[in-house]
């Protein structure tokens, strides 16, 4: 029974880790399509319109469902749909990822 138990638990955290994000691959691909928008002098806080929004230290699951959103028609935005059009479904959980990894100022007082 336990040695059941064992290889159990051993599956399900190589399948937590096979599925995990990659923050530097997130990274990059921010820096290549996100950064021109919304990081102003490379600063994930300080998106270069007041009107877009700032992406450092937003929740990595609100990110992601954003831009399914995008995709699949939820949300509409001319230039957002562009964007997410070529995301694949890694792109998507890296990003998430990388934003959530980033210091931001947005917070929610408790």
């Amino acid at each position: 029974m336990k040695k059941n138990v064992l290889i159990a638990l051993s599956l399900a955290v190589f399948a937590v880790n096979a599925t995990a994000a990659d923050i530097n691959a997130g990274k990059a691909k921010a820096e290549a399509q996100c950064a021109a928008c919304h990081a102003a002098n490379n600063d994930w806080n300080k998106p270069i319109d007041p009107s877009y929004p700032k992406l450092a230290g937003q929740h990595k699951d609100y990110l992601a469902e954003v831009l399914k959103q995008y995709q699949n028609g939820g949300r509409n935005n001319a230039i957002m749909v562009g964007q997410s059009a070529t995301l694949s479904k890694d792109d998507i959980s890296n990003l998430s990822a990388f934003f959530a990894s980033l210091p931001g100022d947005l917070y929610l007082k408790k």
